[in-house]
C-alpha cells in the first residue's frame, strides 16, 4: 500500500473510499454528527498507528468496520459515564448516616470529571502514551514502542513529562490544593 509509505494521494484515496463506511456505522449507533466525526478521527488515527501491520489490503474494510464499531461503543460508554457524573446529588435530601457516603461519591465523581477533562487537554502523543500505559491487560513497553514509534528507553521519561503536564492542569492543580488544605 502506497499510503503506508507516506503517499498523501494514496491516503486521501483511502479516506475518500472508506469514509462512507465509517459514517454509516456511526449512524447505526445513532451518534450525533459531531460525535461521529470524533469517532471517525479516532478510527483514522488508529489506522495510521496500525497501517504497517495491514498485510492484506482486502482486509482493510473489515478492520475499519470492526475498529469503528469498537470506537462507537467506547464513545457511548464514555457518554453514559459522563451523564452519570453530571447527575448532581442533593445532599440535603439524604438521611444523616448516608450524607458522608454521598459527599465522598460526589467528590469522587468530580475528581473523575476533572481528570477526564485534563486528560483530554493533553497533546495527542501524551494521550496516546498514557492510554497505552493504563490498558488492561498491561501493554508491554516493546509494543508501546512499536505502536508509537518511540524508543523503549524514552517511554518512562515521556510518561513522566505527560504526568507533569497533567498535574499542572488547572483542574487537577485545584483538586490537589484542595486535598492539601484538608
Amino acid at each position: 500500500m502506497r499510503a503506508r509509505k507516506g503517499d498523501s494521494d494514496a491516503w486521501n484515496a483511502l479516506v475518500e473510499r472508506f469514509a462512507p463506511l465509517i459514517w454509516s456505522i456511526c449512524r447505526r449507533y445513532r451518534l450525533e454528527p459531531a460525535d461521529a466525526h470524533d469517532v471517525g478521527q479516532c478510527v483514522w488515527l488508529r489506522l495510521v498507528d496500525q497501517l504497517a501491520a495491514v498485510r492484506d489490503p482486502a482486509a482493510l474494510p473489515g478492520w475499519l468496520a470492526t475498529t469503528t464499531r469498537r470506537e462507537c461503543l467506547r464513545f457511548r460508554r464514555a457518554a453514559r459515564r459522563q451523564q452519570a457524573l453530571d447527575h448532581v446529588l442533593d445532599v440535603e435530601s439524604i438521611p444523616g448516616e448516608q450524607t458522608g457516603l454521598a459527599e465522598r461519591e460526589l467528590l469522587l465523581a468530580e475528581r473523575h470529571v476533572a481528570l477526564r477533562e485534563a486528560f483530554n487537554r493533553l497533546p495527542p502523543p501524551c494521550r496516546q502514551l498514557m492510554a497505552l500505559l493504563i490498558e488492561d491487560p498491561p501493554v508491554p513497553y516493546a509494543e508501546i514502542s512499536a505502536r508509537l514509534g518511540i524508543p523503549v528507553g524514552s517511554i518512562g521519561p515521556s510518561r513522566s513529562r505527560c504526568m507533569d503536564r497533567l498535574r499542572r492542569d488547572p483542574a487537577i492543580a485545584a483538586l490537589m490544593s484542595t486535598e492539601d488544605a484538608a
